[in-house]
């Protein structure tokens, strides 16, 4: 069973005396706001002005209780966005947020130097880069050149720490402008070409055709008016349609996967979720449901995206969560 615990003791908490009957009572009140900016208030008799544990984890509860009832009247449930699987996202949700605010600036350095070595060795291996984890933190973290290896692996993984460091400081948003910037900063030193393809492309293996390159910008404009038009579909069910119709597309010559994957973690970013790895290890499981979402078949791409977003959350975040009181 998955344990929700949020702790809201950095939250706005005050007191107030309210006279029933003649009498006095005190009360401790816990404000937030709400997914959609909309304030809300717990209110809790109490017989002191101290944030007990037990005063702040009924806040807590109560909090999740609310966040869940918004979730549930703002999006659709279906066969895999269930208001169970709503619930565990948001909780994970709430214990990110506590990271973020608990852990000290070192602390959280560290946390997100570790998931980008990962992301990057992950998402690269994808694509085939044969660089070992260790390299890609020697390259990351210490700038050094690994001998015997094709430079273009080595440019691949150098290039991801600038773009990584703009997605986690929220410095990209989901606009043509910012997706092309994230592709030049991917490739450069690569000798590729930059902006939308100008010559056809083609997937080794798939039979679907991209799109050709007289329409990308028309297909890209229409994909992110859809993304930041749609309100009734929750965020990751987006970034998992998202993703699946990005690689339709294929919108530049090369570097297509890559950019896809880091546009799920600047989505998720900006959504205030916690980032997700793809790994080298789902890789058929990863290519079978593009090939399904091509086929008009749309869930396995979105259990993927589901299960990768709470394995992430569970293998770099979760721990943490036990050591913030």
């Amino acid at each position: 069973m998955f344990i929700y615990s949020v702790v809201v003791n950095y939250c706005m908490v005050y007191y107030f005396i309210k006279k029933i009957s003649g009498k006095k009572y005190l009360y401790a009140v816990y404000s937030f706001r709400l997914a959609k900016g909309k304030a809300a208030k717990i209110f809790k008799r109490v017989n002191s002005k101290r944030k007990t544990p037990e005063l702040l984890e009924y806040f807590s509860k109560k909090e999740i209780e609310l966040r869940n009832k918004e979730i549930l009247s703002t999006y659709k449930t279906d066969s895999v966005f269930t208001k169970e699987q709503f619930e565990k996202v948001e909780a994970t949700r709430q214990n990110y947020k506590k990271i973020l605010k608990k852990l000290t600036n070192s602390q959280l350095k560290d946390l997100f130097d570790r998931f980008t070595a990962n992301f990057t060795y992950e998402s690269n291996a994808l694509e085939g880069n044969s660089l070992t984890l260790k390299d890609v933190a020697l390259i990351l973290f210490e700038n050094k050149i690994i001998k015997g290896k094709d430079l273009r692996e080595v440019y691949e993984t150098r290039n991801s720490r600038n773009v990584v460091d703009l997605i986690l400081k929220n410095k990209f948003k989901l606009i043509e402008k910012d997706i092309i910037k994230m592709h030049k900063m991917l490739v450069k030193d690569m000798e590729i070409q930059t902006g939308y393809k100008k010559i056809p492309n083609y997937i080794v293996g798939k039979k679907l055709e991209t799109v050709p390159p007289e329409n990308v910008e028309k297909e890209m404009k229409s994909l992110i008016e859809w993304f930041n038009n749609e309100k009734e579909m929750h965020p990751l069910k987006k970034v998992a349609l998202f993703h699946g119709k990005f690689e339709q597309i294929h919108p530049f010559d090369d570097g297509n996967g890559r950019v896809g994957r880091f546009l799920i973690n600047l989505i998720l970013i900006n959504e205030g979720y916690a980032p997700l790895i793809i790994r080298k290890t789902q890789r058929i499981a990863y290519l079978k449901s593009l090939e399904d979402f091509d086929n008009n078949y749309t869930k396995n791409l979105e259990r993927l995206i589901l299960e990768k977003y709470k394995n992430t959350f569970k293998n770099f975040f979760q721990v943490y969560t036990t050591y913030l009181h």
